[in-house]
C-alpha cells in the first residue's frame, strides 16, 4: 500500500490507497454525491437550532437559508449540530452553572468537525450568548473561511402599553417582593414578556456579541440587530453563505479578520452600545483562541477614549430593534471611525476593509431618533465597563459605571457563599441600602462555571435597591444587570483570592472613579485569614463540570481551558 494526496475537496487530505481509489468517497456517494461534487468547496453549517430556548428556536429556517446559499454559489453545505444552554431559562439554578462551561463544548464540536471532516470554510449559525464566542472561538481555532449568522434579536413585548423583555421579569420579581407588584400583574408580565423568536431584546449579552462580531468584519453589515422573525433575517443568512464562497475562493480565514486592531473595534462598538460585561470574559477568550496578545487592562485603554452613543437597555430606554431601525452597528461605526476611533483598515471577510464597508453610511444619525445620540452629544463621554484593581481584586474585576447616582460607596459586607442565599436575603428584606454584598465561590474553579447573578441584581433593582446597595462577586453578571455591581472578581475565592477572607461587617469600598475596590482590613489581618483558610473539595468531581473547574483559567484570562 502507498500514500498518496487524494484531491476530495479543496483541503488535501492524505489516504493510504491500496487497490481501491479513494475509499472514503464512499461515504459521500451514500449521502447523494456526484463526482463532480467533489470539485467545489465542503463547506460546514454548525446549526445551533434547538427547541430548549426561544433564541435558537427560529434558527432552522436561517440555517435552510444558508444551506441553500452555499449550494446556488457552487459549494457542498456539510451540516452538523451545535448544543446550547438557555441563560435566561437556566438563570439561578444550577443549570447556570453549565452556560459559560457550553462555551467550551461550542467550540470544541466546530473545532472538531470542521477538522475532523478536512472542510474548507464554515458558516455559524447561533442564537443565545455563548453561541457566538463560543462559535467563534472554534473558528479561530480550525482556522479556515468562515463567517457568523446571528439569530436574530426578539421583538418587544407589550403590557399595560409598555415594551417588556426578560429582564422585565427578573426586576418584576423584586417588586412582587417587596410589595410594589400584585401577583397577578406578576404573572401577566411573565406571559408576555417574550412573545417569540429570538434572542433577548436589549445591549444584552446576545445582542452585544453579535454587534462586535458585525465590528470585528466576522458577519455581514446590518445583521447583529435584525429581528429573528422578519424575512431579512432569513435574506442575511442566505448572502452570508454566498459571501463565505466567495472568501474561501480568496482564502480570508478568521485570524486574518480576528486582529488587535479589529478588537480594538470591537471593543470600541461594545462600549459605545453599552454592552454586556460578559463582553470582557469573551473577548480575553476570543484573543486567545486568535492567539492575539490583549490582556484585561487593553479594555480600559479603549473604554477611556469611546463614548457611549447609543440609549439601550439595560440601562437606558431602547432594544435593539430600535437600534436596528435607527441605523444599526454601521451607523454608530462610522460616527466612530470619522472620530478617529476606529481602525478602518481592517480586513472583512467581504473581502472589503472596514472603512470600505462604512463607505455610504452618514457621518452623523438621523435626526429623527434619539437612540443614536450625535458624537458631539453622547450619552456618557467614557465606557461604560470599567476595570477596577485594589486588594480585593488584584487581577483586575468588572463593572458597569455610568449612570450611577453614587459612584463610590463604602458599606459593612454582607457575605454569601451561594447565589441561593443572596436571592432568599434580598427577597426577605434582610438587605438594606448602603450594605455592599459579597456573593463568592462562584467563579469559573468555585461555581463552577462561573454562573451570573441577574436572579440577586434583578431582585435588588425590583425592591429599589438597585443604586444604594453594592454587590461584588466572583460570578458573573447577566447583560441585563444594571447598578451597583462588580463582577468577574480574581482571583476568585476557590483559588486563594482576598475576597475568600471577607467577614460579615467588614468594610469594603466600591470607587468607580479611581477604579478601586478594597477591603479595609489591615494587611496583617487579611494575612491571618488567608493562612487559616482551607480551599473548598470541588462541587462536581467527574463530567464536564469537573473537567471545567480543574481546566479553566482566571476571569481575568477569559476563564479558557487552555491557557498552559
Amino acid at each position: 500500500m502507498e500514500t498518496k494526496i487524494i484531491k476530495i475537496n479543496s483541503r488535501s487530505q492524505t489516504i493510504t490507497e491500496g487497490k481501491s481509489r479513494a475509499p472514503n468517497r464512499s461515504m459521500f456517494y451514500a449521502m447523494g454525491y456526484q463526482e463532480s461534487d467533489f470539485r467545489k468547496p465542503m463547506v460546514g453549517v454548525a446549526n445551533g437550532h434547538s427547541t430548549i430556548t426561544p433564541c435558537n428556536s427560529g434558527l432552522q429556517k436561517l440555517a435552510d437559508a444558508a444551506i441553500a446559499g452555499i449550494e446556488e454559489a457552487g459549494g457542498n453545505a456539510q451540516v452538523f449540530g451545535t448544543p446550547t444552554i438557555s441563560d435566561g431559562m437556566a438563570m439561578g439554578t444550577e443549570g447556570m452553572k453549565y452556560s459559560l462551561v457550553s462555551r467550551e463544548v461550542i467550540s470544541d464540536c466546530i473545532e472538531t468537525c470542521v477538522q475532523g471532516q478536512w472542510m474548507d470554510g464554515v458558516l455559524v449559525v447561533g442564537g443565545c450568548d455563548k453561541n457566538m464566542p463560543g462559535g467563534l472561538m472554534g473558528m479561530l481555532r480550525a482556522n479556515v473561511p468562515a463567517i457568523y449568522v446571528y439569530g436574530g434579536t426578539i421583538l418587544p413585548g407589550r403590557w399595560k402599553g409598555q415594551d417588556l423583555n426578560i429582564v422585565s421579569v427578573f426586576e418584576a420579581v423584586g417588586q412582587n417582593a417587596a410589595g410594589n407588584m400584585s401577583d397577578a400583574d406578576l404573572r401577566d408580565i411573565e406571559m408576555h414578556a417574550v412573545p417569540g423568536t429570538g434572542s433577548c431584546g436589549g445591549m444584552y449579552t446576545a445582542n452585544t456579541m453579535s454587534s462586535a462580531f458585525e465590528a470585528l468584519g466576522i458577519s455581514l453589515p446590518y445583521s447583529s440587530t435584525m429581528a429573528n422573525p422578519h424575512d431579512e433575517k432569513m435574506n442575511s443568512a442566505r448572502e452570508s453563505a454566498k459571501v463565505l464562497i466567495e472568501a474561501i475562493k480568496k482564502d480570508i480565514k478568521p485570524r486574518d479578520i480576528v486582529t488587535r486592531k479589529s478588537i480594538e473595534n470591537a471593543v470600541a462598538v461594545i462600549m459605545a452600545t453599552g454592552g454586556s460585561t460578559n463582553a470582557v470574559l469573551h473577548f480575553l477568550a476570543i484573543a486567545h483562541a486568535a492567539e492575539v496578545e490583549w490582556s484585561i487592562d487593553d479594555f480600559e485603554t479603549v473604554r477611556k477614549r469611546t463614548p457611549v452613543l447609543c440609549d439601550l437597555k439595560p440601562s437606558g430606554k431602547y432594544l435593539a430593534v430600535d437600534l436596528h431601525r435607527a441605523g444599526g452597528i454601521p451607523q454608530v461605526m462610522k460616527m466612530l471611525l470619522k472620530a478617529g476611533l476606529l481602525h478602518g483598515d481592517c480586513i472583512t471577510i467581504t473581502g472589503q476593509t472596514i472603512a470600505q464597508v462604512l463607505a455610504d453610511v452618514p457621518d452623523a444619525p438621523r435626526a429623527d431618533q434619539d437612540v443614536i445620540r450625535p458624537i458631539s452629544q453622547p450619552m456618557y463621554e467614557q465606557g461604560h465597563l470599567a476595570i477596577l484593581k485594589g486588594n480585593l481584586s488584584p487581577e483586575g474585576c468588572v463593572a458597569k459605571i455610568t449612570g450611577l447616582v453614587n459612584p463610590v460607596m463604602t458599606g459593612p459586607a454582607r457575605v454569601f457563599d451561594d447565589e441561593q442565599s443572596a436571592l432568599q436575603a434580598i427577597l426577605a428584606g434582610k438587605i438594606k441600602a448602603g450594605d455592599v454584598m459579597v456573593l463568592r465561590y462562584l467563579g469559573p474553579k468555585g461555581g463552577p462555571g462561573m454562573p451570573e447573578m441577574l436572579a440577586p441584581t434583578g431582585a435588588l433593582i425590583g425592591a429599589g435597591l438597585g443604586e444604594s446597595v453594592g454587590l461584588i462577586t466572583d460570578g458573573r453578571f447577566s447583560g441585563g444587570t444594571w447598578g451597583m455591581v462588580v463582577g468577574h472578581v480574581a482571583p476568585e475565592a476557590a483559588a486563594g483570592g482576598t475576597i475568600a477572607f471577607v467577614h460579615e461587617g467588614d468594610s469594603i469600598t466600591i470607587d468607580s472613579k479611581q477604579l478601586k475596590l478594597e477591603l479595609n482590613v489591615p494587611e496583617a489581618e487579611i494575612a491571618k485569614r488567608r493562612a487559616a483558610w482551607t480551599a473548598p473539595a470541588p462541587r462536581y468531581t467527574r463530567g464536564v463540570q469537573a473537567k471545567f473547574a480543574f481546566n479553566a483559567a482566571s476571569a481575568s484570562r477569559g476563564a479558557v481551558l487552555d491557557d498552559y
